[in-house]
């Protein structure tokens, strides 16, 4: 159900746009209150806050004995036209909490696998080429201080990452931007030879 704030604005976008079709001229009385009211089945009330919101905005006056009378086609125009653009971001704020909340969700779902896969990886080691394997770079290592881009790790290896493990702490599903420090286990997937390619690359054994 429309809270009464919404249909109110519903009840004046309206009664603007019949103004715009022509369905009400300027300087004509539109019904009363009571009638408006019966015609949209809301309260007396409800209209009441509509023709206060088009009088504001100059499309309509009311007199003392509350007849509702049309001013400005013009007006009428420029509220539709405004509450359009008002509905439609609104409506892009809600698309975009909705993708918020969904790629939350997948983030989620996404950790806990991987942090699955890294706990149970023992279990996984006959399902070779996706068994995580870590390998801890070096104080001296050379991609100490870069990022995962800036390292190419993939393009010199063929080496996927999908997590750093930081002492007690694993950073799961690490973006681009993140640094490799002295001491990181960088934690990847791939065959038998790609491990020791990455080894290599990085200056260190491989930890299983």
């Amino acid at each position: 159900m429309k809270s009464s704030i919404a249909m109110y604005r519903s009840i004046a976008l309206d009664l603007a746009q019949r103004i715009v079709n022509g369905e009400f001229s300027v300087q004509e009385k539109i019904s009363g209150r009571s009638i408006l009211a019966s015609h949209y089945n809301v309260s007396p009330e409800t209209v009441r806050k509509a023709i206060a919101l088009l009088k504001v905005k100059n499309v309509v006056s009311v007199s003392q004995g509350k007849e509702v009378t049309v001013l400005s086609t013009e007006n009428a125009y420029s509220f539709v036209e405004h509450y359009k653009s008002t509905e439609s971001v609104d409506s892009l704020h809600q698309d975009v909490e909705i993708l918020l909340r969904q790629k939350r969700e997948i983030d989620a779902r996404l950790e806990n696998l991987l942090t699955d896969i890294i706990n149970y990886s023992d279990k996984l080691r006959n399902l070779t080429p996706y068994n995580p394997v870590e390998v801890e770079v070096p104080e001296a290592s050379h991609i100490i201080g870069h990022t995962i881009a800036e390292i190419r790790l993939w393009q010199h290896t063929g080496a996927t990452v999908v997590a750093i493990r930081r002492g007690t702490d694993i950073i799961i599903s690490p973006g681009p931007d993140a640094k490799i420090e002295p001491l990181d286990r960088i934690v990847v997937v791939g065959d038998s030879e790609i491990l020791i390619k990455t080894a290599k690359f990085v200056g260190s054994p491989i930890i299983k």
